[in-house]
């Protein structure tokens, strides 16, 4: 049978400083280049990027195109890729993410062995030295053990969660039945709004599939706080949109701490490292920081 076409979705505003070790990760892919192709789209950039993206694909085997506009948002700049592209497949690579060389071969096993799946997330790096980056510097280390304690909770098989774009694979048919992503959406959500249309539609979804992947996370508790921020504020219209998200009981920090209870548990019996157990805190602080997005938001936004 013959293999799938990947189309590689990258959709990135100002970053210079992290992109070619993207783009990078992505050359050294072990799936036939001829079947890749990546579609670049410059949302706006006031730095170096798009500089950056024309002179790598100048050395690069693999197909691309690069598109470039004026500030759109994250929304209206995923639906260039979805209307542009022409795999089977496309897997979102976002700026700051690298992927393991055998990251896309993964993915598109798993997709095809799954027919019904529409979306399908790899996990978080799995790190050796888990205690060493601990010492390093705690806030990054808390944020990346607290993803990885939820791919084990997970698994690979179909769930309720609604992930993000950042090192997920979509059927391009499931995201293209449910008319792409929703242009409204200019800041964060857009992603999981798609998630959870494709999944109304019957399609499957699944979290933490072999395929691996690394990303930057914050590495102080402002940058922490502003992150969270901005995922509460723009998610606003996200769920007041969607009638059936509305039940918000889960994001309230009182219920954060107690997944961080948790997940502590969980990321103590894998690392055996004991700042695992600040997990409850890194939650509350986190969906304290969303709340504060999110009602700020809410009484900026205008919601038909």
């Amino acid at each position: 049978m013959p293999k799938p076409k990947i189309t590689i979705g990258i959709c990135v505003k100002n970053a210079q400083n992290i992109l070619a070790t993207t783009i990078e990760s992505i050359i050294s892919q072990d799936y036939d280049h001829k079947l890749i192709e990546i579609i670049f789209v410059d949302d706006g950039s006031q730095d170096k990027t798009l500089s950056i993206i024309e002179n790598q694909i100048s050395n690069m085997d693999i197909g691309a195109r690069v598109f470039s506009h004026k500030w759109k948002g994250l929304g209206p700049s995923r639906n260039v890729v979805v209307d542009n592209a022409k795999g089977d497949y496309i897997i979102w690579v976002d700026g700051d993410l690298k992927l393991s060389r055998d990251y896309v071969r993964r993915q598109v096993e798993f997709m095809e062995k799954n027919p019904r799946a529409g979306i399908a997330k790899g996990k978080f790096w799995d790190f050796k030295d888990i205690q060493a980056l601990s010492n390093q510097n705690l806030v990054a280390f808390l944020e990346h053990v607290g993803f990885i304690a939820v791919d084990i909770k997970s698994g690979d098989m179909p769930n309720k969660i609604l992930p993000g774009t950042a090192g997920s694979i979509y059927k391009l048919k499931a995201i293209r039945q449910v008319g792409g992503f929703d242009n409204y959406i200019r800041g964060a959500g857009e992603d999981i709004d798609a998630a959870y249309r494709i999944r109304k539609k019957g399609w499957l979804i699944y979290h933490a599939t072999s395929g691996v992947f690394i990303t930057h996370f914050p590495k102080t508790w402002s940058s922490l706080f502003r992150k969270y921020y901005w995922y509460g504020y723009g998610l606003v219209y996200v769920y007041l949109k969607n009638k059936e998200m509305r039940k918000l009981w889960y994001l309230l920090p009182p219920t954060a701490f107690l997944s961080g209870l948790l997940s502590s548990s969980i990321a103590y019996e894998y690392t055996r490292c004991k700042a695992v157990f600040l997990l409850p805190f890194h939650f509350l602080f986190k969906m304290t920081a969303w709340w504060f997005g999110f009602i700020n938001g809410y009484f900026s936004i205008d919601i038909d």
